[in-house]
Parts: structure tokens; C-alpha cells; sequence
């Protein structure tokens, strides 16, 4: 049993994604506070235009599926390592969500 703990500790691949793994704990955390950010933002632009800003909705869109991506690989489930090291993930549409505006 303890040979194999010492051939696991010896690959190459364990120590690299170890690696990953604390730099996306890093990006995750950076990525929640620009969620609190976006929140504050759409918030005070509803509050002052009545609706909410259309490309921020966008951006926060692809924003949650990266924050889903980089979840997944931190708690393997998912071996692609997210961006930088791959594609940012495109907007989906949003079905099942309504526009907000001020009347509500």
C-alpha cells in the first residue's frame, strides 16, 4: 500500500494539477467578489434607469458558466482545465428567466 502512495506522489500529473487546483481556488474566489460587484452595479442601474444593463447580463451569464467550469474541475469532475487554459465560455440563452424591470 505504501509503494503505491510513493509512485502517486512521484507522477508528474499529480503535483501539476495540485498546482492548478490552487490557482483556480484563487480565481474562484476573485471571480465571486466580480459577482458581488455585478449584483451592486445591476442593482443602482435598475434603480436609476428602471432596467437592468444588457451587456452585463451577458457578461454575467458567461460569467456563471466559467465559475461552473472552474467548480467542476476543483472538485474533479471535469479534467479541462477552464480559461486561461481553454476557450471563455460563451453566453447561453436564459430561459426560464424573465427581464427585470422597475414596476416589479
Amino acid at each position: 500500500m505504501d509503494e503505491e502512495i510513493k509512485q502517486r506522489l512521484q507522477k508528474k500529473d499529480f503535483w501539476q494539477r495540485g498546482l492548478y487546483v490552487i490557482f483556480f481556488i484563487f480565481i474562484y474566489g476573485l471571480s465571486n467578489s466580480l459577482v458581488i460587484c455585478i449584483v451592486f452595479f445591476q442593482f443602482v442601474t435598475l434603480l436609476v434607469t428602471g432596467k437592468t444593463n444588457p451587456l452585463l447580463l451577458g457578461f454575467s451569464q458567461s460569467l456563471s458558466a466559467y465559475i461552473h467550469q472552474v467548480i467542476s474541475f476543483l472538485s474533479f469532475n471535469a479534467d479541462l482545465r477552464p480559461f486561461p487554459f481553454s476557450a471563455w465560455p460563451k453566453s447561453t440563452s436564459r430561459v426560464g428567466f424573465t427581464e427585470t424591470s422597475a414596476d416589479e
